[in-house]
């Protein structure tokens, strides 16, 4: 028998982050109300759910610095970005900037894989171009 990949409970993490994070914004529900639902909706799947925390805790206290941060690399305003584009982009490079144990190239990969599965057809391409431009400033010592 398999055993699961120490990561597929941190993808599966940031896949729920992500549909968190996307309703918080779009409903402006209570951070706890919308953890509470998520936790309840997928109590029988197997993934960190501590990870999923820290992400949907901390990133809505750092999305104005996580902005900063992008802001130069965009092609286009960040008001004209989709919710989704714009949610995975701030996950992506909130662990960028403060998970330090996860290797860039990681954290870039999972963020297409997000973008591929929830995004539009070509948010991926876009979300490469940003994701890797931000790693060469924030990353330097992995490059």
């Amino acid at each position: 028998m398999n055993k699961p990949s120490p990561f597929s409970g941190r993808r599966k993490a940031r896949r729920y982050a992500l549909q968190a994070l996307y309703g918080w914004m779009l409903s402006d529900n209570p951070l706890h109300d919308v953890e509470t639902y998520i936790l309840l909706e997928h109590a029988e799947d197997n993934f960190d759910q501590e990870y999923f925390k820290i992400l949907l805790h901390q990133i809505p206290t750092q999305v104005e610095s996580i902005e900063v941060i992008m802001l130069p690399f965009l092609t286009r305003k960040l008001e004209d970005l989709g919710p989704i584009e714009l949610t995975i982009l701030r996950i992506s490079i909130f662990e960028l900037k403060e998970r330090l144990d996860i290797p860039y190239r990681v954290i870039i990969n999972e963020g297409l894989e997000l973008a591929k599965t929830f995004g539009s057809p070509d948010s991926h391409k876009f979300i490469n171009g940003v994701l890797d431009k931000v790693a060469r400033v924030i990353r330097t010592s992995e490059l």
